[in-house]
């Protein structure tokens, strides 16, 4: 690798603070994960730490498993260097998100990559559903990947936040039941794996910053297309929560269709409203969102357009305030209507980029539909293996939450 293309990696940077062996394996680790095949040398320029501590980090994650030698690098003078790689099969993680419109369950390696996966539509479902759904899949997920259960280091679920009290077309009175429920009790047994818990919006841009364009944008605004519309906000490589851990709360800024009243944008924007604007037409959702051509296609071209005019003032508050490089899209949007949206969403902010001091590129986040979960699954990975800059870790109710205002 020459010195310019070492100048462009992200920097991580060791400290002497306490547990300092602690976290400078788990900044190389994480600069290994991030980067992919890195020599000593790169991982020493990388992290800034010195060559004898870069030996003897590596030495110690070979022996624990958890990186490999992947071949030696030609093409230099002298003895080839050695290339370290992330180990798949160190460990696992499951991720599960739940939504007002599905439960999604994945099984992850430790590179990221899904190895099985569950998902029934389903709205509204109550914690007991979840529950049935995670019985009677986890044995088979299990057993279908050869994953030993032992190798699993946790569970991490994503959800909206005030799943049970936001007030979205369609909620039933019984939904509320989510407002009371322990994670820790809802996925206790067979296994009794830590339980994590994360916000669905917050984890889908951890999910990206890890394992997809965040690794070559270290900021980015995260936008989540799901029953609702959230948000995240990624700074220098950090999830930033701000004061009470809403920070990219972008579905509850206030927008107005016509003359009509100001209400939060995810009335708007978000996949209940485009099924309640179908509903209106006389096509069903999932119809609609697969239709290529004809009048459901026209309908939901027609939604698309309306959604860009609709996020075009709220882009632009981002752009002033937060000065992101790109503007990344995830959620349940099929693949082509998630381009198109990004493309009218761009053409949108041509129309006003003379009056902005900057205007990010928009584009569908590399994790895409299933960004949440995979993104949960991530979340016992780097509370027990890597490094979490700025995350607030506390216990609740027998789960840890991370982030959580209480």
């Amino acid at each position: 690798m020459t010195g310019s293309s070492l100048r462009q990696r992200p920097r991580l940077s060791g400290t002497n603070l306490e547990r300092a062996a602690d976290h400078n394996q788990r900044i190389t680790l994480h600069a290994i994960r991030v980067c992919g095949m890195l020599t000593r040398v790169e991982l020493a320029g990388i992290t800034g730490l010195t060559a004898p501590a870069i030996a003897n980090i590596t030495k110690r994650l070979l022996q624990d498993g958890l990186i490999e030698e992947a071949g030696q690098r030609r093409g230099g003078r002298g003895q080839p260097p050695t290339k370290l790689v992330i180990r798949s099969d160190a460990c696992y993680s499951v991720g599960v998100n739940i939504d007002r419109d599905h439960i999604t369950i994945v099984l992850v390696d430790f590179a990221g990559q899904t190895l099985a996966r569950v998902s029934e539509e389903i709205d509204y479902a109550l914690p007991a559903d979840v529950r049935a759904l995670y019985d009677r899949s986890i044995a088979g997920m299990l057993a279908g990947a050869g994953v030993d259960a032992a190798k699993v280091v946790g569970l991490g679920v994503a959800m909206p936040d005030d799943l049970g009290s936001v007030d979205l077309p369609g909620r039933p009175l019984a939904y509320g039941e989510w407002e009371q429920v322990s994670m820790a009790d809802l996925f206790a047994g067979p296994h009794d794996w830590p339980v994590f818990r994360e916000n669905d919006a917050a984890a889908a841009a951890m999910g990206e910053m890890q394992l997809g364009k965040g690794q070559t944008n270290t900021s980015f605004f995260y936008i989540l297309m799901s029953s609702g519309l959230g948000g995240g906000l990624v700074v220098d490589g950090n999830y930033v929560r701000g004061a009470s851990g809403r920070s990219g709360e972008i579905g509850f800024m206030l927008a107005q269709r016509g003359d009509g009243p100001a209400e939060p944008l995810q009335n708007i924007v978000s996949l209940s409203a485009l099924a309640k604007d179908m509903g209106a037409q006389g096509f069903a959702l999932r119809e609609a969102l697969h239709a290529t051509d004809g009048v459901a296609a026209d309908a939901i071209n027609r939604w698309i357009e309306m959604a860009a005019e609709q996020l075009a003032a709220p882009l632009a508050a981002v752009n002033c305030l937060v000065n992101p490089a790109a503007i990344l899209l995830g959620g349940r949007l099929p693949t082509r209507l998630m381009d198109l949206l990004a493309e009218r969403m761009n053409a949108q902010m041509r129309d006003i980029a003379a009056q902005l001091p900057a205007v990010a590129p928009v584009s569908r986040a590399a994790l895409s539909e299933d960004a949440p979960a995979v993104g949960a699954a991530i979340l016992p990975f780097s509370h027990f293996l890597l490094p979490t800059p700025g995350a607030l870790w506390k216990p609740s109710r027998g789960s840890v939450t991370i982030g959580a205002d209480g």
